[in-house]
């Protein structure tokens, strides 16, 4: 798949449980985080999009679990959008940098709000599939 962002970032100790890996519920964490630091890119604030009564919210959420983070362990998580009816989709893996070992692949379904009412399309969302 062509991913269009990635960004790297660490392990911290207290995201593992006590087999001394990331526990399943922070995986979530790093790919939201992740299509935050997407959209930013896109020169989108999250912040101000909700502000402006434009909400996106997950609907759907798939993620295989592949092989464990451990403690500094640093990853790159990687990302691409498509729209799919009136879903925007972000298909997102997330590697070991250590040794390029594929940890998660997910897929995150999401639907837009606008004051409240869900919508099939919105403009600035859609650009950022560009």
């Amino acid at each position: 798949m062509d991913y269009i962002f990635e960004n790297t970032d660490r392990v911290r100790d207290y995201e593992c449980d006590l087999q001394g890996i990331v526990n399943n519920a922070n995986y979530q964490h790093y790919l939201e985080h992740s299509r935050h630091l997407y959209i930013s890119s896109r020169g989108v604030n999250f912040v101000q999009l909700h502000n402006e009564g434009i909400d996106v919210v997950v609907a759907r959420f798939e993620i295989a679990y592949k092989s464990p983070l451990r403690p500094d362990d640093e990853y790159v998580c990687r990302l691409k959008p498509e729209k799919e009816g009136v879903r925007y989709v972000f298909h997102q893996v997330i590697f070991r940098k250590s040794d390029g070992a594929l940890c998660v692949r997910a897929r995150v379904d999401c639907a837009a709000t606008v004051n409240g009412r869900l919508v099939a399309s919105h403009p600035l969302l859609d650009s950022l599939l560009s």
